[in-house]
């Protein structure tokens, strides 16, 4: 009990210096939380909408993908015969049975053909109007569409771009654009998560969509009372025959939960990482906390210790403050979590994907989980400075408070600290120097963990050093105001070197993703200049086929040399050695491709493999089949006849663009695939005649207005998208990151404040000598300066060497090129300082408004 009341008084003696430690810890447990508590409130929607959307059994083509979506690269959706319709009418326990046709393989646009597709990468859905959608939709306006010139849309939708009755619109499918005036709109009776829905009626969408009225994508299926959902699948199937794909709501809606759940883990596990890092940088600062703490209360200590407490009770006081930081820490995180989990909800709301609060899910896990490792983290970091409280002797009463460091602790935390560091940098030489980039990465990984941890252990060391050259070319201007304050960081390097090493792992981290993200783009840059000889590119954005009447207008523009059409199929490959590859991809383009795309090979032209009943192999392919030129290789087209082709290529794998690709010619592909079944085009590609490069790409873009599906991009435009794309991801991660940064620049002003409570005497002996309140402050604000570029110089240097190696690994996969974005890590750099002036403000303006005279009477 003795243990508890001192625990308590200490904690609330200094409660202002345990805030900032509790801010660190409630931001991390808020961060785990929040992420926790979005994700489950995501899966939770998602089982709704699915379960509700979902009918008892659902029959489609057997080729159909476990979430209907289309597949096909004809464009159109996998589909049944009307006939199987009759058939499941006839099974036993049936009560109805609709067939519905649907397809995700469409651009909806309005009159002035702006795409009405979500921005947030959610599907764009045209369908059906059927009974199964009347269960989960309310028409709140209009009706229900009737005839070729009536559609239906959702009101999400229509709210996010003003669309009304009467409104025409276009849906854009593989077999044309069929216009119609919106006669309804339905709300669903649950939450949609973003998807933009259209509805047709059944004729119609079956000749816009599918081309044909005697098909369908599904057959929903409804039970009679009594029957489960389990016997009407085995009575639909028994009278089917086994030939289509049947299944019942529950395994229609984890399928469709499946689909969705690989996307929803990458994303959780990616943000617990970085919350993760976060506790890291967390765990930083309350190791200082305490152990400033301790040092302060070294006289106290011996004092208990010499009128009888024991080194445990001792050690139990401050593991006691610690618990009680991380319980208030840790319940305030949660709390703080579930307020994060409605954020990142209406944060999600204003890019497209719509998240109801009515849904939002705090398991009883999250709660827990929060506490325990807000509690379990904070203990853990208060073990060290806990130890050394228990170790001070009852002499130490009758000493100063602030007793020198054990120098033999500090050579042997600087021997191991060398010992990991030296292990690091030869994990990351091997790594560099790796004939395999999967061997490589290991060492990579082990590069990063142990350099890491070696220069968190050798900070102090370091921090002797770097602060004296930052001082010499920073402080030294500032006369004797900079030179105390680089004295002041250099008074307790341990613990400079721990409030340094917390801004170290954010920023090592920043630089490194910095530093490959930058090598990526202009690797990727490269290998366009060096390889691509053709000046455009049209493809769909959202996925989309080309069709042929897209080709046809492509082909009709003035001022082209040659257009090459680009398409995939797949196929069985029988290899000369009697293996079975499934499921290879086969990349087959017209001739002119081989000048579109400069691909090296390593035996043969690739020109000659487009020349009749002929392909190419890449070389990692040919060398584990024993494949060499005039090889001959059975190929069993998907959709088609097994054709034996001849090898004329093969093809390095030193590139990135193309990386394994096998070519054939169109006209070969199609001699064995039937033309209703030959896939559309993936890409096109396009040539203009010499000089005439920008009047060809007005031609090309006014050539597609009507094609609003396609985007024309030359090379600037495809480098650009290329930059945009991993630019985003870069934000992204750095937004993510600042969490790690902010309890990293907490670390700052909690180690800047309890400096100043413990340097009280100092302060007013110095103001009393005429040192002014101005000079005092800028005084700290320099020492928190040298202090945060301390760190950024370790956390960029290291992270630099972390992507330099990375891109090397990344030059086995053919990114050669290393780019070090200067611009960034300097304005990185100089944004730390900025970072140092911040943390700053609060002890700087305290120590500014000490009173002299009770300063100097401070023990």
């Amino acid at each position: 009990m003795t243990v508890l009341k001192t625990s308590m008084r200490n904690f609330f003696a200094h409660k202002g210096r345990m805030a900032l430690s509790a801010v660190a810890v409630l931001l991390s447990v808020a961060f785990v939380c929040g992420t926790l508590v979005f994700t489950d409130t995501m899966n939770t929607t998602f089982d709704k909408l699915f379960a509700a959307t979902s009918s008892d059994v659902t029959v489609s083509a057997k080729d159909a993908s476990n979430t209907g979506e289309t597949t096909s690269d004809t464009g159109r959706p996998p589909v049944i015969p009307a006939g199987a319709l009759g058939k499941v009418r006839s099974a036993q326990g049936v009560k109805a049975a609709e067939g519905t046709v649907f397809s995700t393989s469409v651009t909806v646009v309005d009159a002035d053909k702006d795409s009405l597709s979500p921005s947030s990468g959610a599907p764009t859905i045209v369908g059906s109007w059927n009974a199964n959608d009347a269960r989960t939709m309310k028409i709140t306006s209009g009706a229900a569409p009737h005839g070729s010139g009536q559609v239906m849309v959702d009101e999400d939708t229509a709210d996010k771009h003003h669309l009304g009755l009467g409104d025409e619109i276009g849906v854009i499918s593989a077999l044309g654009t069929h216009t119609a005036k919106i006669s309804g709109i339905a709300a669903f009776q649950v939450t949609n998560p973003g998807a933009a829905i259209f509805y047709l009626d059944t004729p119609t969408a079956q000749r816009t969509l599918v081309g044909a009225t005697d098909v369908f994508t599904n057959v929903n299926v409804t039970a009679a009372a009594g029957v489960s959902d389990a016997q009407l699948k085995k009575n639909v199937t028994a009278a089917l025959g086994g030939a289509y794909k049947v299944q019942t709501a529950r395994e229609t809606a984890d399928a469709n939960q499946a689909s969705v759940g690989d996307f929803l883990n990458v994303m959780k596990y990616a943000m617990l990482g970085f919350a993760g890092i976060a506790f890291l940088v967390g765990i930083f600062l309350i190791i200082n906390t305490f152990s400033m703490l301790v040092a302060q209360r070294t006289r106290e200590i011996g004092l208990m210790r010499a009128i009888g407490s024991s080194r445990k009770q001792v050690n139990r006081s401050v593991l006691v403050e610690a618990l009680l930081l991380g319980v208030v820490g840790s319940v305030l995180g949660v709390g703080a979590g579930v307020g994060i989990a409605v954020g990142l909800m209406k944060l999600m709301g204003q890019m497209g994907m719509h998240l109801s609060t009515d849904d939002l899910t705090v398991a009883w896990t999250t709660p827990v989980l929060g506490l325990v490792l807000g509690v379990v983290v904070t203990v853990l970091a208060a073990y060290l400075p806990a130890r050394r409280a228990g170790k001070v002797s009852p002499m130490a009463a009758l000493r100063d408070a602030h007793a020198p460091a054990d120098a033999r602790a500090g050579l042997v935390r600087a021997v191991i600290g060398l010992v990991l560091t030296g292990a690091g940098g030869y994990a990351l030489y091997v790594a560099a120097n790796a004939d395999k980039a999967s061997d490589g990465s290991l060492w990579l990984g082990l590069g990063v963990v142990a350099s890491l941890i070696g220069f968190v252990v050798i900070g102090p060391l370091l921090a002797g050093g770097v602060v004296r050259v930052l001082g010499a070319v920073l402080l030294r201007v500032f006369g004797p105001v900079g030179r105390m304050a680089e004295r002041n960081a250099l008074r307790n390097p341990r613990r400079t070197g721990a409030t340094g090493a917390a801004l170290m792992i954010g920023l090592a981290l920043v630089a490194c993703l910095s530093v490959v993200g930058s090598s990526m783009v202009a690797s990727a840059t490269d290998q366009l200049d060096k390889t691509v000889g053709t000046d455009f590119i049209i493809q769909s954005d959202s996925g989309q086929v080309v069709t042929p009447q897209a080709v046809q207008a492509i082909k009709n523009t003035r001022g082209l040399e040659r257009i090459t059409e680009y398409k995939t199929l797949d196929a069985n490959l029988t290899t000369p050695d009697g293996k079975v590859s499934k499921d290879e991809t086969i990349n087959a383009a017209d001739p002119t491709y081989a000048k579109d795309l400069r691909t090296k090979t390593v035996a043969g032209d690739l020109a000659d493999a487009y020349r009749p009943d002929s392909m190419s192999v890449f070389e990692g392919f040919a060398k584990d089949h024993g494949i060499k030129l005039g090889s001959t290789v059975s190929v069993a087209f998907k959709d088609g006849r097994t054709a034996k082709l001849t090898v004329r290529a093969i093809t390095s794998d030193d590139v990135v663009i193309d990386k394994g690709a096998m070519y054939a010619s169109i006209a070969t592909a199609a001699r064995y695939v039937p033309a209703d079944r030959m896939p559309l085009d993936q890409l096109v590609f396009a040539t203009a005649k010499e000089g005439q490069q920008d009047a060809a790409y007005t031609s090309l873009k006014s050539a597609l207005h009507d094609y609003p599906q396609y985007t024309v991009r030359d090379q600037t435009d495809y480098k650009q998208a290329l930059k945009d794309q991993i630019g985003q991801l870069l934000n992204l991660i750095y937004g993510l990151l600042a969490l790690a940064i902010i309890v990293a620049i907490l670390g700052v002003v909690n180690t800047l404040a309890l400096s100043v409570v413990e340097r009280t005497r100092e302060i007013g002996l110095m103001r009393a000598i005429g040192l002014s309140r101005r000079q005092l402050r800028r005084m700290i604000r320099l020492e928190s300066v040298v202090i945060a570029l301390f760190g950024a110089l370790l956390g960029l240097g290291l992270g630099m060497g972390w992507g330099a190696t990375a891109q090397q690994l990344l030059a086995l996969e053919g990114l050669k090129v290393l780019d070090i974005p200067w611009p960034t890590i300097i304005g990185v750099f100089i944004g730390s300082a900025f970072v140092g002036l911040f943390a700053a403000l609060v002890p700087a303006f305290r120590a500014g408004r000490m009173n002299v005279l009770n300063a100097i009477a401070t023990e």
